[in-house]
Formats: structure tokens, C-alpha cells, sequence
């Protein structure tokens, strides 16, 4: 299946509608050291240092603007908040506490999409996408649609690139035929026969890599069409991402001064 886009290379602006459920990724630093005589946990002797950052569908965004595109975004009415407690010294993550909110869902009459080079949908299952919401932009949109969902119905995306982790994949009671590519952490990713192994790399924190694996995918496919290409380029950004603490959105720059010139050669 061939998909009808605008010709753009690496100098050129792309425009993007993203669409999903978004977050608030917020870190606490603190520091660690002794046990706690009551339980075998760590204790954090204070917290000194507060960051917070888009989570989600908000981070695909940073990281496709970070890439260089300009990003038209629809989220949920609700914003999730994951709280992470970081031990600043061993930079290790100790605990992760979610305060999930369900979304309503999207309401996107009116959108005109042949603005767009492509459609991205981040869908973290909150309520902000119905597979309704999907199978209409798919009728609707002439052009790519990419799709990172944590649903199981995943046939229902069929025509669409849709891209799960391992454990999702796991629990996919459908999947689509074509265009199913599935992370697989330093074993790289696969779309059917398509195998591309990832940059051996001493993994940081894995938080936020899949959205930057999302984004980067979209961005290299837009330009070369290729899905080989476009895996292995986005295997190499979530590879720089997971070498910093939280989420992180790495720049085209960045990545060609990683891994060389990898866009469009």
C-alpha cells in the first residue's frame, strides 16, 4: 500500500497532527544513603531538586519538534502524572507512582488533514482514542498514519504503521498484516521479515524511548519512504534517548553527529 504525501528532505518543514493522551513526567532527586530498618527499601534523605516534563503523547510531540517539525496537537481533557524518585548519586530510578485520569474521547470534526504530511497517534489507552477515532482518520486521511497503541485489538489499525513494544505485542489478541513493527529493546525491532538491530549502547533509563522511536520513525519514513531505513533511524534516536535520566528528545543534529549522515543517504 502506497500512501500519498509531500516530497520533503531534511532541510524542509513537515507538519504533523498528533493526537493522544498526554502526561506530566515528574522527577524527584533526591539522595540515598542507608536502608530503611523497617523494609530491604532505600531511603531518600531528602528531596533537593524538582523537574517536570511532557509525558506521553505530549513527549512524542517534543520529540518530532525536535526533529524540526511543526507539530498541530489534540489531547485528552485529562493530563496523568507519573512521579519518579530518583537517587541522584547511583542516578538510579526507585519508584514510579501513576495518578491516572481518564480522558474523554477526542472529538476531531472539522480537521482539515490535507494539511498535514501525516497523522500520529499516541495512544497510552486513557480514553482520549477509540479504535472509532482511528478507523475514521484512516478513511478520512489519504496520507501515513502511525500508530504506538497499548490496545490489543490491533487489527482494527490495520493500513495504519502501528508500532507496540515486546510485552505488548505479547498481549495483541489481533494484530494487522502489514506495517506491524515491533521494539525490542537492544534486539532491535522487526516488521515482518524486516529485522534491524539496534546501537549497542549502555542504557541509562529506557523512559520515553518508545515515543522517541515513534517520532523518529515518522520523520525518517515521510522523507525516504523506506521501512528499513526509517526503523534503523529511529532504533539510533531512542539510542541517544536512553542515555539521559527521563524523557529526552533528540535533535536530527544530534543523531547525525551519533551515528553519521543517516537521512536521505
Amino acid at each position: 500500500m502506497l500512501f500519498s504525501t509531500k516530497q520533503h528532505n531534511i532541510f524542509l518543514n513537515m507538519k504533523i497532527l498528533l493526537i493522544g493522551d498526554r502526561a506530566t513526567d515528574r522527577y524527584h532527586f533526591g539522595t540515598v544513603k542507608r536502608m530503611s530498618p523497617e523494609a530491604p527499601v532505600p531511603v531518600i534523605s531528602g528531596v533537593f531538586k524538582t523537574k517536570e516534563l511532557p509525558g506521553m503523547a505530549a513527549n512524542v510531540a517534543e520529540n518530532l519538534k525536535a526533529l524540526g517539525c511543526t507539530v498541530d496537537t489534540r489531547y485528552g481533557n485529562k493530563i496523568c502524572i507519573k512521579t519518579r524518585y530518583i537517587d541522584v548519586r547511583s542516578n538510579q530510578h526507585l519508584l514510579r507512582i501513576d495518578e491516572d485520569h481518564a480522558s474523554d474521547p477526542l472529538a476531531l470534526a472539522g480537521i482539515n488533514y490535507s494539511d498535514y504530511d501525516a497523522v500520529v497517534i499516541s495512544d497510552y489507552n486513557k480514553g482520549s482514542i477509540g479504535y472509532e477515532t482511528v478507523e475514521t482518520i484512516r478513511r478520512e486521511y489519504n496520507g501515513p498514519v502511525f500508530v504506538d497503541s497499548k490496545k490489543t485489538d490491533l487489527k482494527r489499525f490495520e493500513g495504519c504503521f502501528v508500532k507496540v513494544n515486546s510485552l505488548e505485542n505479547e498481549r495483541a489478541v489481533s494484530k494487522p498484516d502489514n506495517y506491524y513493527i515491533v521494539t525490542r529493546g537492544s534486539m532491535g525491532a522487526k516488521c515482518g521479515m524486516i529485522e534491524v538491530p539496534s546501537p549497542q549502547v549502555e542504557a541509562h533509563d529506557a523512559c520515553g524511548a518508545g515515543d522517541t522511536f515513534l517520532a523518529a520513525f515518522a520523520y525518517d519514513y515521510i522523507q525516504n519512504k523506506d521501512i528499513r531505513k526509517a526503523i534503523g533511524y529511529a532504533n539510533k534516536a531512542a539510542s541517544i534517548t536512553i542515555l539521559h535520566t527521563g524523557v529526552y528528545a533528540p535533535k536530527a543534529e544530534e543523531i547525525e553527529r551519533h551515528y553519521g549522515r543517516l537521512v536521505n543517504d
